[in-house]
């Protein structure tokens, strides 16, 4: 498939599929007049690359795992491996991070409710203007 159905097909655009390449993350196969050609192998290998870099992994790491994805051996593997660890190790920090913010974003949400069930403050500060109940 030349390089627009592979961009309708993934979604991706077409510039994005030439970043993918120029980053070795694609090997597309050449026509004698230098058109692209891509294969359906790389229709998921584009949807696992979109993947990645959601996940806020760099098109370097990725590129570091793609040896794997294609043709492994034990040096491709282990090198691979490494690179997948780190991703890991750093994709399971951000989702902690997340997941922290998240509550923190509930509790303020829960104390809001109760603000507005409950029709405001209750304490003497509330009587009070903005800069007087800071004080």
């Amino acid at each position: 498939m030349r390089i627009g159905e592979l961009s309708t097909r993934t979604g991706a655009s077409r510039r994005s599929l030439r970043y993918y390449e120029q980053q070795g993350l694609l090997v597309s196969t050449r026509s004698p007049s230098g058109q692209r050609y891509y294969d359906e192998d790389h229709v998921q290998r584009v949807a696992l690359i979109q993947v990645f870099l959601a996940a806020g992994m760099s098109s370097r790491a990725i590129a570091q795992m793609v040896p794997c994805m294609t043709e492994p051996d034990a040096d491709k593997a282990r090198k691979a491996l490494t690179a997948m660890d780190q991703e890991r190790t750093r994709l399971s920090c951000t989702i902690d991070n997340l997941t922290n913010a998240r509550e923190s974003l509930d509790q303020l949400i829960d104390v809001n409710r109760n603000f507005l069930a409950n029709g405001g403050p209750t304490t003497p500060s509330a009587d009070r203007g903005p800069r007087e109940a800071r004080r």
